[in-house]
Parts: C-alpha cells; sequence; structure tokens
C-alpha cells in the first residue's frame, strides 16, 4: 500500500518485463519505457498530428466494426476514445518526446495506449485491465506503426495547411491594397544596390504580392501528394494481417472524418518507401520562407532612417527599439519574419535529410519528418498573421523622399537612349554623377533635345511603363540616319 508521499502505481507486462507505471495514467507500458529512453528536447508531439492519429484510429475502428473483425461493443468505444483525442482531451496524455526511436513506434505506441485505456474506461474497467481492450489485439488491428505514422503525418500537415491558407490570403489581399494605394507615387528603383530607374512605390508593392500567391499555390499543389495514402499496407506495404477490404473502407472512414479528400496509393510499397511528399511540402514552405526574407530585408531597407536611410516607407512604431539610444524604433515584424523563415529553412534541411535516410521498406525518420513539417507551417501562420496585421497595412509612404530619390537618379539617362544613343546618355549620366546636378538640367544644357522632348521624356511617371518613343524625336532619328 502506498504511502502519503508515494504515488499509486499499477503494474502492466510487455515482451522485454514488467513494469510499474502511475496508476491514473491513460497511456501504458510502452510508453513508458519511451518518456525513460528519450528525454530529449523536452517537446512533445504536435498537437495537430495528436489529433490526426486520433482520426486514423476512429477510422481504422470503423472499418473493422463493418467487417466484423473488432467487435461492435469495442469498437464503438475505440471510436469515442478516438474522438476524444481530435478534441484535445488527452494531450496531456501524449507524453514521448519528438526525438523518439525510428519510425515512430513509441508515439503510436502512445496513441494506442491512451486510446485502449479511454475506451477501458468507457466500458467500466479500470486503467491498465487490456482483457477489456487491447492497443494492440484491439485499437491497432490490422495496423502497423509503418503505415499508420505516415498516414497520420500526412494527414496532419494537410490539416494544419488549412490554417495558412487564408493568412496568406490575407496577406496577399492587402500588398495588393498596399499596390493600389501606392500608385501614384514615384521612387527610384534600384538594382546591385544601385540608383535605377524609376518606379512606382505600388508597383514593388504589387509584386510582392505576387510572389506571395506563387508560394501560396506551389504550396497547394505540393500538398496534394500528402492526399496518397499507404493505410492497410501494413509491416511492409504488402497488407499483411489486414482484411482486404479494410484498407478502402478505412481511407473512405478517414475522408468522411477529417474532411480532407484522400486516396489509397497506388502501390502501398511506394507509399512506405518514399517519404516524396513530405519533402515537397516542406520544400514549397522553405520557398514562401525566402519570399518572405526577401520581402522582409526589403521592408526594413525602405523603412531604414529616419534620417541617414532610405525612408520612403514608415512602418508601425510598435515599441521601443533601444534600451540606451532614446527614441529609436526598430523594424521588429519584419526582423522576427526573417528569423521565423530562417528557422524554416533549418527545418526543411532535417526533413531532406531525414527524406533521403529511408532504408529498403521503411524510413524510419519520420518523427522528426512530421515535426519539422508542422512545426514550419505553425510558426508560418502565426508568423504571416503578425507581419500582416501589425505590418503591411500600417506601412505609408513618405512621399516627399519617394520624390527626392525619382528626380535624383542618375538612371533618369536610361529614357534618353532611344533619342541620343546609349554612349551620350551614359555621358549625360557620368556628368550628373561628378557635378551633383540633375540628368534633366545637363540634358537641358547641351540642347540636345527640345524643351518639350525633354519634359515629356524625362517624366519619371512615363518610364514606368512601356511606351513608344516620342514621333518628333524618332523623326529626327531618321533624319540623321539618311
Amino acid at each position: 500500500m502506498a504511502t502519503a508521499t508515494q504515488q499509486l502505481t499499477r503494474l502492466e507486462k510487455d515482451s522485454i518485463g514488467p513494469k510499474e507505471i502511475p496508476a491514473d495514467v491513460y497511456y501504458g507500458i510502452q510508453t513508458a519505457r519511451a518518456v525513460e529512453n528519450y528525454p530529449i528536447s523536452g517537446m512533445r508531439a504536435h498537437p495537430t498530428l495528436i489529433r490526426a492519429f486520433g482520426m486514423v484510429k476512429q477510422a481504422a475502428a470503423d472499418a473493422n466494426k463493418e467487417l466484423g473483425l473488432v467487435d461492435e461493443k469495442r469498437a464503438n468505444a475505440i471510436a469515442q476514445a478516438a474522438k476524444e483525442v481530435q478534441e484535445g482531451k488527452w494531450d496531456k496524455q501524449f507524453v514521448v518526446d519528438v526525438f523518439q526511436a525510428g519510425a515512430g513506434v513509441s508515439f503510436h505506441m502512445n496513441s494506442n495506449e491512451v486510446i485502449a485505456n479511454r475506451a477501458v474506461e468507457i466500458l467500466g474497467g479500470k486503467l491498465g485491465d487490456y482483457s477489456v481492450v487491447h492497443p494492440n489485439d484491439h485499437v491497432n488491428y490490422g495496423q502497423s506503426t509503418n503505415d499508420v505514422f505516415p498516414t497520420g503525418m500526412r494527414l496532419g500537415a494537410l490539416l494544419e495547411l488549412e490554417k495558412l491558407y487564408p493568412v496568406l490570403d490575407s496577406l496577399i489581399a492587402d500588398l495588393e491594397n498596399k499596390g493600389r494605394e501606392f500608385h501614384d507615387i514615384l521612387k527610384s528603383g534600384r538594382t546591385h544596390m544601385q540608383d535605377a530607374v524609376p518606379m512606382r512605390l505600388g508597383q514593388e508593392f504589387a509584386a510582392y504580392a505576387g510572389a506571395i500567391r506563387r508560394a501560396k499555390d506551389a504550396i497547394r499543389s505540393a500538398s496534394d501528394s500528402l492526399r496518397e495514402l499507404g493505410l492497410g499496407g501494413s509491416a511492409v506495404g504488402t497488407g499483411i494481417n489486414t482484411h482486404p477490404d479494410y484498407r478502402g473502407k478505412a481511407i473512405a472512414n478517414l475522408a468522411r472524418i477529417s474532411g480532407q479528400k484522400l486516396v489509397a496509393v497506388d502501390d502501398m510499397r511506394y507509399a512506405m518507401q518514399s517519404n516524396f511528399a513530405m519533402a515537397a511540402v516542406s520544400s514549397a514552405l522553405r520557398n514562401l520562407a525566402l519570399e518572405v526574407i526577401r520581402i522582409s530585408n526589403d521592408l526594413r531597407l525602405l523603412a531604414s532612417g529616419p534620417n541617414t536611410g532610405f525612408a520612403e516607407i514608415n512602418l508601425p512604431a510598435l515599441q521601443p527599439g533601444s534600451s540606451i539610444m532614446p527614441g529609436k524604433i526598430n523594424p521588429v515584424i519584419p526582423e522576427l519574419a526573417a528569423m521565423v523563415a530562417f528557422q524554416i529553412v533549418g527545418n526543411d534541411t532535417a526533413v531532406a535529410l531525414a527524406v533521403q535516410a529511408g532504408q529498403l521498406e521503411l524510413n524510419v525518420m519520420m518523427p522528426t519528418m512530421a515535426y519539422s513539417v508542422m512545426q514550419s507551417i505553425t510558426i508560418l501562420t502565426n508568423m504571416l498573421r503578425q507581419l500582416d496585421e501589425k505590418c503591411v497595412r500600417g506601412i505609408t509612404a513618405n512621399h516627399p523622399r519617394c520624390n527626392f530619390y525619382v528626380q535624383a537618379t542618375v538612371s533618369l539617362a536610361t529614357a534618353l537612349n532611344p533619342y541620343i544613343g546609349y554612349a551620350k546618355a551614359a555621358e549625360i549620366a557620368k556628368e550628373a554623377v561628378a557635378t551633383g546636378r540633375s540628368i534633366i538640367e545637363i540634358a537641358r544644357e547641351k540642347k540636345l533635345l527640345s524643351e518639350k522632348e525633354i519634359t515629356e521624356i524625362l517624366d519619371p511617371a512615363r518610364m514606368t511603363e512601356p511606351a513608344r518613343p516620342l514621333e518628333a524625336a524618332g523623326k529626327r532619328e531618321e533624319v540623321k540616319a539618311k
């Protein structure tokens, strides 16, 4: 009998031997061994992965009931327990570290044991009495870690992506709104970090929207490969110990439960050997992260200053930026965006190494794939929401500064090329740099064009879109050529 300072325990037994575990936990002996074996990071499974496994277990229980492979009473209790897992009621019972034995056996058995013990309880039994509902014989009937874990992590990624898409849509819309808002504001373009020809501030932001839209489309396209499931493949993709109709019923049930379009893969061996789908999604997430890094860097440059930088845009002031310099405000959200995106690039590297590390009939590196991909989706979703709501929506333009730069850029001389030739235009540009005088002033002094032509040709707004050469200047060139 336990004293007041002792924890009540129950005795469970597996193929290794007996072990005492806390009496009130819903996990069992295999989970307890995993907790002892893998005290690595302190991080636990992503909540959406837990939810996905609950769906898989409910789908399997329903299929096994339909086929008469698990009796109705047990199957219903398993299904009810699995639904509660989906609802997050037992998240605290999923205690296995993210970094664990290969293939995810420990996390899978954590799922089987929690669902089994809750089913036992539903049927009036005591926790640990697996004669009522057994983790392997009933909850895991017709299943293997080798087909359940790939199915669960693919479904988990699909479910988590559903949270990302609306945030991306909102960010795209707000960048497009800024494109329209800033359409009439002219500024200097920059290439190689040097002055370039004029453009509209709105064009810059519209291009950001286009980049994010394309990255989102690439993620959606890559995610379609996650919908092909090898559930029913059992140990090596041959379907050993499964009913011929189990696979189809289980996947149909899973599609119904999850609300996702899911299909049975045409080759179950492929679905076990290869994690191409996870690599494709991770890569697409990385590519979005790379675009976010680029755009966040641009925002920091465009907002640099206020007196010694570009200062073409103003970012929302969210917090003091220095512990020593009074009044300093930093671009904290673009900085955050870059750091989160760096983590996603790192996660993709881990996924890539894990995907290529499969041998023969199974890739055992799936736990790190599942964690890395789902963490990437989650932190991307949260970061992009902040980038949109606390940064992009509040950006304003510094119109006078933009106008100053558009008049000052020496690349205005580019517009002279069709009329006086590249060489003469280059001379004007060099003189402007050397003297600090404007391109318009020097062109007027050299009398290479009429005043009207100078005014029209060197109009920065005209340079922001394709335009035919002016007729009078064109005729002059024809006469010179003759």
